[in-house]
């Protein structure tokens, strides 16, 4: 099933896999799939893990270590969500150019989004999110991204792909990029016109302050996307010691729940985490932050899976109200306490109790005139 995709992996060489002694029982390097000396029974797989250190468009030249060193932090946690099931199949090779690397990696991502996989890629810079982003693209298929970095990455002055990916991704023509979200960027990094640029082509952006005192807010964000894009610029340098970009930031908690509401969502089919440097950390402490972010996406998609569907109405609590002449109905979920709005043309889409809160007090919810005015 998966022939087409083996020419392009490097099996593991960890010297620890499943079934070795290494490993304690309990622990997620003893129940995962590894990728080693045989290509590993994807069947009843949830979550794939895929490396590419390919960091040439952060104008580094050799190849990054960066999964490697996350596996060996992500193998020693223990294995609490029995019923997700985990496949780790390799690295990607490097090309002879990066965008050999970006063709090889985006058909890895194809092939598993069309077996209904999730796919967690450990890169390498930032411009590997375009794989991410054509893997849907080359199907015609619309998608909706998220992406949580410090800074916003179109630098069109700059020569180097992971300071300007960004531009390609949202201005390809033509373009299947439906809706793009950038969460806790630091204005400081900004320029004010990026922004209003940002704003109107309708895009959504989050400063970093305003996601620290609101993350809930960031749920319904997240849980309407395909793709997530993760840089650990993101994170503050103490909870990071890798990133020397910025002393501020996320924390490591806030982290791990913006990957629990990526894991949650069923909508969530691709997320990278990118810009991890292992001769920039301290102890291992970035990698151990990042294997925790990863254990939060399992616990996050072990819960969403018990979530029940819109049509099952006998799932959720359904409330209608009225705003600005308009009437609309909210749904909140028995299972998790998620909400969804229902837009004029009936569909419903993730929001949260603040939009409740809002409509029933005849105030329009911003999210609700954000849909509203997209194209």
């Amino acid at each position: 099933m998966f022939e087409s995709i083996v020419d392009f992996l490097e099996p593991l060489n960890l010297g620890r896999v499943s079934n070795d002694t290494g490993y304690k029982e309990g622990q997620i390097g003893k129940v995962i799939k590894v990728y080693e000396d045989e290509f590993p029974d994807l069947d009843n797989v949830d979550i794939v893990i895929v490396g590419c250190g390919e960091q040439r468009g952060a104008a580094l030249l050799q190849p990054g270590t960066a999964a490697d060193v996350i596996r060996n932090e992500f193998y020693n946690l223990y294995y609490w969500h029995q019923d997700i099931r985990l496949a780790d199949i390799g690295n990607v090779k490097i090309g002879k150019a990066n965008t050999d690397t970006y063709a090889a990696l985006k058909v890895v991502l194809h092939e598993m989004m069309l077996e209904g996989k999730t796919v967690i890629v450990l890169g390498g810079s930032h411009d590997l999110t375009l794989s991410q982003y054509y893997a849907f693209a080359d199907e015609k298929r619309q998608v909706d991204a998220v992406g949580v970095d410090a800074v916003i990455d179109i630098n069109i002055d700059s020569p180097f792909r992971s300071d300007n990916y960004l531009m390609e991704l949202l201005t390809a023509d033509p373009n299947y990029m439906r809706h793009y979200n950038h969460i806790a960027f630091q204005s400081y990094f900004v320029h004010p016109r990026m922004l209003e640029t940002m704003d109107k082509l309708r895009f959504d952006c989050f400063r970093v302050g305003t996601v620290k005192e609101h993350i809930d807010e960031m749920e319904p964000v997240i849980r309407n996307c395909q793709i997530l894009s993760f840089d650990i610029s993101a994170l503050a340098h103490a909870f990071a010691p890798a990133n020397n970009i910025t002393p501020n930031g996320l924390n490591g908690e806030e982290a791990c729940t913006l990957l629990q509401y990526a894991g949650m969502s069923s909508n969530m089919q691709s997320v990278g985490i990118y810009g991890y440097r292992p001769e920039k950390d301290v102890e291992q402490l970035t990698a151990k932050q990042i294997s925790q972010m990863l254990w939060y996406f399992m616990d996050g998609r072990s819960r969403g899976s018990r979530e029940a569907v819109i049509d099952e109405r006998e799932s959720f609590n359904e409330f209608h109200t009225a705003f600005a002449e308009v009437e609309t109905t909210f749904l909140q979920s028995k299972k998790t306490g998620r909400w969804w709005m229902q837009l004029p043309d009936k569909q419903f889409i993730a929001c949260s109790y603040k939009d409740y809160l809002l409509a029933s007090s005849n105030e329009i919810p911003e999210r609700w005139l954000r849909f509203q005015e997209r194209p």
